[in-house]
């Protein structure tokens, strides 16, 4: 799975299971402060708070805490049970659903919004 990173110098693609920039790319549609996994009521949403991020599974009725450890959110994306999670240079990346979270290697220019492709 690849990674679809929008910053001030272009949209670069980052291979998240080598965790390693492939390149620029096209720039597309992007959502950025909230994401919704298609077809299911997972949401995850940013808010300016620590832990930086609330999931739901129950499409908003009720919310959890999560990131505790990661910086402020800049932009979200989701695909099954992998979330990808935008700080300011750097992704973070939860592979169970917002439970668990590892920062990527690359470090980017700044982020401003994210995709999974």
């Amino acid at each position: 799975m690849r990674a679809l990173v929008r910053t001030a110098h272009g949209v670069y693609a980052v291979d998240l299971d080598d965790e390693e920039v492939v390149g620029l790319v096209d720039d597309s549609g992007f959502p950025e402060r909230i994401a919704v996994r298609e077809g299911d009521t997972m949401v995850v949403a940013t808010e300016e708070a620590h832990p930086p991020l609330r999931v739901s599974h129950d499409g908003g009725v009720s919310w959890t805490d999560s990131g505790v450890g990661l910086p402020a959110a800049r932009a979200l994306a989701i695909a099954g049970e992998v979330v990808l999670c935008a700080g300011r240079n750097r992704l973070f990346l939860s592979e169970d659903g917002g439970r668990f979270w590892r920062a990527l290697a690359p470090e980017l220019p700044e982020i401003a919004a994210v995709a999974l492709d």
